[in-house]
């Protein structure tokens, strides 16, 4: 294994009716008010926002709230929470919901320790080394948020889909109830399958190096999110398989996975963040577009890898018996592969590719990605 630093201070809290606590959780860290942030009303239809208002009460935690927060969070909400949370004086946010809710919440808990406009936080003109507390209560496993110091928010105005990376921003407790995750609709299911996998395959497979302990930790969680989401199609209240999937979420972006591995990149993100900018495509779902294509492309590179992919996660012997068993799962489960499947046109593609370039450039990833190869890729979706 490489020489490496392991660092992950967020405490997990797994289980059934665990956010009933949440009051219990955050009252240790010295929490009075909070900033409540969450997403569509549903939480309050489902009891959940009473019962967390009522676990807050009971632990002497005030709260005020911001809602709304949407698939592909938008900048101008994380602005809104901001005000609202240095109007109140707030030291800590609690975010209910998926990782669009969580990666809000972190960038208004950085915002709200910071006197400039938050989105220099986020587009790199200034390093967040500080935020107010963070909780979170997941009803959506998908991003890893939980369990990381990352978050990634869109500038509707400029259309940049930037973020931030900074151990202030890792929660201090997360609250993953797998029961509260039963009523994701199959479509988010499977781009929040989409999405777990890349957090995976985007190391695998442009790392110059893994040791075979991280690799085989890698495959382990690729399995389980194929094997869980197949079976959570059929029967969402799979309480089993629905931890599973959540816990596999979890691990494919708490680091991990990072453990001795040497040169890995997050390619594909760098392409799609520009289709969900652009087009509000969901993330997953661009994704899932984006994978066939890059692999082919990329199979020539990293060749070993592919095999080892094919054989170890499908019992396939040629790396493109693995791509394309890969891409026939992601049609079985209902994401797209395509980019007119969300609703892009071809001739949006010089578009779409200068708006990567931009990205491509600011990773000064020029030299791997021109913008012709850029193109190429494109029309290859």
């Amino acid at each position: 294994m490489k020489d490496f630093t392991f660092y992950n201070p967020t405490k997990v809290e797994f289980g059934k009716d665990k956010e009933n606590l949440i009051g219990s959780y955050m009252a240790p860290y010295g929490v009075k008010k909070a900033l409540l942030v969450y997403g569509s009303e549903r939480i309050k239809a489902s009891g959940l926002f009473d019962r967390v208002a009522k676990s807050l009460g009971e632990n002497g935690i005030e709260f005020v709230t911001l809602s709304g927060i949407k698939s592909n969070p938008v900048i101008s909400k994380a602005r809104e929470g901001v005000r609202i949370a240095k109007e109140n004086s707030v030291d800590a946010v609690l975010a209910v919901g998926g990782g669009s809710v969580l990666d809000t919440a972190k960038v208004i808990a950085a915002g709200a320790v910071y006197d400039g406009d938050v989105w220099d936080l986020c587009s790199y003109k200034k390093y967040p080394d500080a935020a107010l507390k963070i909780f979170d209560i997941l009803t959506l496993s998908a991003t890893g948020s939980e369990m990381n110091a990352s978050a990634v928010i869109t500038n509707e105005e400029t259309t940049e889909k930037f973020g931030f990376s900074s151990p202030a921003a890792f929660p201090a407790v997360s609250v993953i109830n797998p029961e509260l995750q039963e009523t994701v609709t199959n479509v988010y299911l499977a781009y929040s399958g989409v999405d777990i996998l890349s957090h995976c395959m985007d190391l695998y497979f442009t790392a110059s190096y893994i040791p075979e302990m991280t690799a085989n930790h890698i495959e382990n969680i690729i399995r389980t999110v194929i094997r869980t989401t197949d079976v959570l199609l059929k029967n969402p209240g799979d309480y089993e398989a629905r931890s599973e999937f959540a816990w596999a979420a979890a691990q494919a972006l708490n680091r991990t996975t990072f453990a001795g591995v040497e040169g890995n990149r997050y390619d594909t993100h760098l392409i799609e963040h520009s289709l969900s900018a652009l087009y509000d495509v969901p993330h997953g779902a661009g994704l899932a577009v984006v994978y066939p294509a890059w692999m082919n492309w990329h199979l020539p590179m990293n060749p070993t890898r592919y095999e080892q992919f094919a054989r170890n996660t499908f019992g396939l012997q040629t790396a493109e018996e693995g791509i394309e068993a890969l891409t026939n799962w992601f049609v079985s489960i209902g994401a797209p592969v395509k980019l007119e499947q969300v609703h892009i046109d071809k001739d949006k593609i010089e578009e779409i590719a200068s708006h990567i370039y931009r990205t491509i450039e600011m990773a000064r990833m020029q030299s791997l990605y021109p913008k012709e190869t850029i193109v190429e890729l494109l029309n290859r979706m």
